[in-house]
């Protein structure tokens, strides 16, 4: 089963999309085992397992990258759409653009404090694709 889901996002970050991904699951493969992979149709956006209880966590990620891969960086000649669009393709290789999760008893098997994000790379809102493809 293929199911395509649309998130907008308004700002760079971390975005939680478990609980679409979630309710996706339970109307399409109730009660069942299986694999969920997930891929991300964008190579300025990722896909990531982080904790999801303390947002601290969520932030010093995204800090950490921002100073790991900086804008304005003299280096960047892929610069036509603006001083974030380089770094982003840099973000993006560095994380994911897909992610496998089994599913069990129809629910993903997420550990206690996992979460699934969609982490944006640009400062500009966009809606971004992500195929969900289950498979036993």
């Amino acid at each position: 089963m293929i199911e395509q889901l649309t998130f907008s996002v308004s700002r760079q970050g971390l975005h939680s999309i478990t609980t679409t991904v979630n309710e996706t699951i339970s109307r399409l493969f109730n009660k069942q085992n299986g694999l969920c992979t997930l891929f991300i149709q964008h190579t300025s956006a990722s896909l990531l397992i982080q904790e999801n209880y303390d947002d601290s966590a969520r932030k010093d990620l995204e800090h950490w990258l921002n100073r790991l891969v900086p804008e304005h960086d003299p280096i960047y000649t892929h610069t036509l759409e603006g001083s974030d669009d380089m770094p982003a393709h840099i973000k993006a290789s560095l994380t994911a653009s897909s992610l496998s999760i089994p599913i069990i008893n129809g629910k993903l098997a997420l550990g206690n404090w996992q979460g699934i994000y969609l982490w944006e790379h640009r400062h500009a809102s966009s809606n971004r694709n992500v195929i969900l493809h289950i498979g036993s």
